[in-house]
């Protein structure tokens, strides 16, 4: 049977692509051939499954006033009870809870990270393993993100909250016996300043396919 990943994560696990000119397609998601999760597929090969599980907004546990169903909490059981059996979970967040509307700061976002691994450690889909569980905290917004039109929505503060970010979820790693990874120097675009490139795609699947091996 194929060792079975499931990668959860906002906008940058379902590949977004803020410039159009920088992926194959011309739209506005990497194809196949260039996000992070399918390269990940490709090196590890035909006996492992990396299933996507991204959506644009998502955070890990604070529902946003603006947008329905955004918190992972809300839908992680489903979502790990769906794709059972797994044997790795890789969750990537964290870049859409700096937004200033939602109120909290970097060490509330790294709890809310803690407790959304407790919740994947306690659902029954790991079959006879022990949860098994990656943190990839994602680079730090750029400040060009504060002169895009998208930065308004999401507010002040949100670049120093994810500089912050990899000491809370570092932390949480140790809490709760989960493995961390920090995508720090995985390359951010220049026009919104929060979006992987083609290369960060890249750059993150070369980390995760140095490591992944080793977690399973």
């Amino acid at each position: 049977m194929k060792k079975h990943i499931l990668c959860l994560g906002d906008s940058n696990t379902h590949g977004y692509c803020a410039d159009p000119a920088g992926c194959a397609d011309g739209g506005i998601r990497f194809n196949e051939d260039e996000r992070w999760t399918c390269l990940l597929q490709k090196g590890l090969g035909e006996d492992f499954l990396v299933t996507e599980e991204g959506l644009s907004g998502r955070t890990t546990v604070f529902p946003d006033p603006l947008h329905e169903s955004m918190d992972a909490l809300s839908c992680l059981y489903a979502l790990l009870k769906s794709h059972e059996f797994l044997d790795l979970l890789i969750i990537m967040l964290g870049t859409n809870d700096t937004k200033e509307r939602l109120g909290v700061n970097a060490s509330c976002i790294g709890i809310g990270m803690e407790r959304l691994v407790r919740k994947a450690r306690s659902v029954d889909c790991w079959g006879e393993r022990a949860p098994n569980i990656l943190i990839v905290c994602p680079p730090p917004i750029l400040p060009v993100m504060e002169r895009n039109e998208c930065g308004l929505p999401m507010g002040r503060g949100c670049i120093e909250k994810s500089l912050e970010l990899p000491k809370f979820y570092r932390k949480t790693a140790d809490l709760t016996g989960a493995r961390f990874l920090d995508a720090a120097g995985c390359e951010f675009n220049g026009i919104d300043g929060m979006h992987l490139t083609l290369q960060g795609h890249r750059q993150l699947a070369d980390r995760l396919l140095a490591m992944v091996p080793g977690l399973l």
